[in-house]
């Protein structure tokens, strides 16, 4: 896949992670907020099964193989969507998300430049410091009232 049609899918992912909380949290409001979490999870663990059946190209046997930390993934995807659940109908989806993004730039740049989990190490610079840094400032005013 190229450079262009990866950045246009991660905005599109972008809109679908700014869409869903509004989506669980009106979920919540029929069924609780646990239950809103967990239909969420059970509706697309059954969307990537069948998405699996049809196009799937590796083998789900190889989980035998994975240390207990590269299992995490799901836990740490439901408890974002529960606390998005939980904080979106009381500070709002701009101030919940400012705060996410916030978060996922610096522990990203964290990440890239510590090389962890085994990807390649990306150093991290003047530009990308002073960009996590207008980040954060444009964080702290969306989130101030």
């Amino acid at each position: 896949m190229n450079q262009i049609l990866l950045l246009v899918l991660m905005f599109c992912g972008g809109i679908a992670i700014a869409v869903q909380p509004s989506i669980n949290g009106r979920l919540a409001q029929k069924v609780g907020t646990l239950e809103s979490s967990c239909i969420s999870f059970a509706v697309g663990t059954l969307l990537l099964l069948v998405m699996v059946l049809i196009a799937g190209k590796g083998s789900l046997k190889g989980v035998v193989n994975c240390s207990w930390w590269e299992l995490t993934g799901g836990g740490l995807g439901a408890f974002f969507v529960t606390m998005t659940i939980v904080a979106i109908p009381r500070i709002g989806t701009t101030a919940a998300l400012a705060a996410v993004i916030g978060a996922q730039l610096t522990t990203s740049v964290l990440l890239d430049h510590f090389g962890l989990f085994g990807f390649r190490a990306i150093p991290l610079d003047g530009k990308r410091a002073i960009g996590v840094a207008l980040l954060m400032a444009g964080t702290s005013l969306i989130i101030r009232k």
